[in-house]
């Protein structure tokens, strides 16, 4: 039977506007009926989290999870048909869906921008019931915008990236009480790094490609640095100002120390975001915060921790013949680009996908500069980068984003369950030791400052229902209350926001992730990474 072709419209989705092809039909709810043998009940009530699913061929074969709401559903499930991951829509475009790119600044609070990613305000952020009390919060978010990594330049770059309007500390000091400092004349000078990228003695090459000037490759910019300060500034009014949840700025320092903790990774540019964002959050009467970060060798918020397996899943997809046959329908524009830029065009980096001439355009466009023309330019008649070819390069972005980490069928939840399973489990522990404790925990919240591919990994697991690109400052909250009157189960219950708006999951067991009965969440995610991350090293070694 043939079906009749959708038509285009926009729709509010999560928190991002965009182009819908059609909506997709969902269940709202899981009815399921089944009989169990004795034999296998038998097993599962023997064998417990082992038996919840067995990996086969790298798919997702999911087992009932027992639980007081039923069965919880563990499989993969299909995005919603967005204009976003129609490869017909994005060869043929125009534009970017109403995407910003130019700015910070979105004149209207939703619209997803790359260069500073909707996340909660006071004046959109819905209150919960009043039934409902906030108990505790852990959120994650991309780092805020900054320069182009050091791979992703071209042979020759036209300008310079100057960052002479900021400075990047990196001193030690002993942890002594102020007075004592004092007394022992021992406090520590701040010093900054002052980047040198070559001297006239110096033959080597500073290993940044084609950039130049006094910035590093990456770091985050002055404009980086302010979103980072005002996303601080915004939570505060939320979280402290509106709901009480966060201690005051007049508050002793001691208090925000023991009520909160925040991460960052071994990659600096998430701690020059954290020091401004807790400017913003936390004020100026707190002089010195600590900031956790793992080793980098298994670090589980970037990630980095050794995980084969997920490595090897996500080559398959981009073996698969829809990865190669967007490659194919994008080569007229990599030719463009090639030709423009300098790039070789055998060169793979380049080429495999859209990430380095995508990190480089909108990088600049971030920062309010022009699009690359050739080197030259005037003997070449002006040949340069316009906007269709960047607008190009960012709606192909997209694409890879869900494709990859969605689209690409239960592989893609696999991947996403092995390579950030261990995040995932410590999330639920925090969850799990809230509920069983049953008052408000010492610590009530927890702030993690990663990048786009932890975000990535993170909505994969969730299975968001549109998977965009997170941008730079993307933001998942996860928000704990305790029902004042308990009545199902724990009486606790979960509420996911994405960019400010609550999260919308294509899992039946999920789906809209406003106040979900907790033990919801926990299974699901004990189901796929098991409790502590037990799943995790046998699912990244298969």
């Amino acid at each position: 039977m043939m079906r009749r072709r959708r038509i285009p419209t926009i729709a509010v989705h999560n928190n991002l506007i965009i182009p819908q092809i059609a909506p997709s039909r969902r269940a709202q709810s899981i009815v399921a009926i089944a009989i169990i043998p004795l034999g296998a009940a038998f097993l599962l009530l023997q064998f417990g989290d082992s038996m919840r699913w067995l990996s086969v061929a790298g798919l997702l074969v999911p087992l009932f999870i027992s639980g007081i709401e039923g069965a919880i559903d563990l499989d993969w499930h299909p995005p919603d048909q967005t204009l976003i991951n129609n490869i017909t829509a994005v060869i043929s475009g125009p534009g970017v869906y109403g995407f910003i790119y130019n700015s910070s600044d979105s004149p209207r609070y939703g619209t997803y921008n790359w260069c500073n990613m909707p996340h909660v305000r006071r004046d959109e952020y819905v209150p919960a019931p009043s039934e409902y009390e906030l108990v505790y919060v852990e959120l994650i978010h991309r780092h805020h915008k900054r320069t182009p990594y050091a791979s992703n330049s071209f042979p020759v770059e036209p300008y310079r990236w100057d960052c002479d309007d900021e400075a990047v500390f990196s001193y030690a000091s002993p942890l002594l009480q102020e007075e004592q400092q004092q007394q022992q004349q021992r406090s520590a000078v701040p010093i900054y790094w002052n980047f040198q990228a070559s001297s006239s003695q110096n033959p080597f090459s500073p290993g940044t490609g084609g950039w130049t000037g006094s910035c590093q490759f990456p770091q985050i910019t002055s404009g980086g640095l302010d979103d980072s300060f005002q996303h601080g500034v915004d939570l505060y009014g939320v979280y402290h100002s509106l709901l009480g949840l966060l201690p005051s700025h007049s508050d002793p320092p001691e208090s925000w120390r023991q009520k909160t903790s925040f991460r960052v990774t071994t990659n600096t540019i998430t701690s020059q975001v954290a020091g401004m964002l807790l400017g913003g959050l936390v004020g100026p009467a707190v002089p010195k915060i600590s900031v956790t970060v793992q080793p980098a060798a298994i670090d589980s918020l970037e990630p980095r921790y050794p995980c084969p397996r997920a490595a090897a899943l996500m080559s398959i997809a981009k073996s698969s013949a829809a990865w190669k046959a967007h490659l194919r329908a994008a080569q007229p524009l990599f030719d463009t680009l090639d030709a423009i830029s300098g790039v070789n065009p055998s060169d793979v980096s380049f080429h495999e996908s859209v990430d380095h001439y995508y990190d480089n355009l909108s990088a600049r466009q971030c920062h309010a500069k022009p699009l690359p023309c050739h080197p030259n330019a005037v003997s070449e008649r002006g040949n340069c980068v316009n906007q269709d070819m960047a607008d190009a390069v960012y709606r192909l972005g997209h694409w890879e984003y869900s494709y990859m980490y969605r689209d690409a069928g239960p592989e893609a939840l696999a991947a996403a369950v092995a390579g950030y399973g261990v995040w995932v489990a410590e999330l639920a522990s925090h969850l799990r030791d809230v509920v069983a404790h049953d008052t408000k925990p010492d610590t009530v919240w927890r702030h993690n400052i990663a990048h786009d591919g932890s975000l990535s990994r993170l909505l994969a697991v969730l299975q968001v229902d549109e998977m965009v690109w997170p941008g730079m400052g993307a933001e998942v909250v996860f928000e704990l209350f305790r029902k004042k009157e308990k009545g199902d189960g724990s009486g606790y219950f979960v509420r996911v926001l994405f960019g400010g708006r609550v999260l919308t999951s294509s899992s039946p067991a999920l789906g809209r992730m406003n106040l979900l009965l907790v033990e919801t969440l926990l299974g699901y995610f004990d189901g796929l990474v098991g409790v502590d991350a037990g799943l995790v090293k046998g699912k990244c070694a298969s």
